[in-house]
């Protein structure tokens, strides 16, 4: 069941639904912030060709990033493309969103599901990241026709490294990714 919530001691992890994507996209921080019934990250500004514009955490870059589809293809099949996908909410004091992990559709022909995740930059270097992936990978692996699961990251960030390497992933090879370059393959 892809939409229970999952519990972690610091944190919820909710899942991600349609209306928050499109929320996101659409830069409407006030709905995200009532649909997920916490506090968002600070906002930050991307800029434009003549000024910064105030967007809503994660931005509509870092989520076309993460949705390898288009807006379009989330709505025709969101139950397909937002599998798993969880938004990491902190329980104790002010709840706030602190990041996400998203696995990238539902498992292959293979078992295999590929997750990526971030962490908002001020809860950077506390755990959350190892905590919301580690909780994600164990729940995605007691899921039906999971066989096993793939992260990738570029050799030098080391944090997401240690992030995998603490939730059992090791490393099986390298890639070459058309942005990033040479980026390292970890799978559990």
């Amino acid at each position: 069941m892809t939409d229970a919530i999952i519990e972690t001691p610091r944190l919820l992890l909710v899942p991600v639904t349609l209306p928050i994507v499109e929320a996101v996209l659409e830069n409407r921080p006030e709905e995200v912030a009532a649909l997920r019934q916490a506090r968002l990250p600070n906002a930050f500004s991307e800029p434009t060709s003549r000024r910064a514009e105030t967007t809503v955490w994660p931005g509509r870059a870092l989520i076309e990033r993460a949705f390898c589809a288009s807006l379009d293809a989330i709505r025709h099949a969101p139950e397909a493309r937002l599998w798993g996908d969880r938004i990491a909410l902190t329980r104790d004091g002010e709840r706030r969103i602190v990041g996400s992990v998203i696995f990238h559709g539902r498992p292959d022909d293979n078992g295999l599901v590929e997750v990526g995740y971030g962490v908002e930059e001020s809860a950077q270097k506390q755990g959350f990241a190892t905590e919301a992936v580690g909780a994600c990978v164990e729940w995605v692996l007691t899921q039906p026709r999971v066989k096993k699961v793939r992260a990738t990251t570029p050799p030098w960030h080391q944090a997401s490294i240690r992030v995998l390497e603490k939730c059992g992933f090791v490393p099986i090879g390298l890639e070459d990714h058309e942005n990033l370059g040479e980026i390292l393959v970890f799978e559990r």
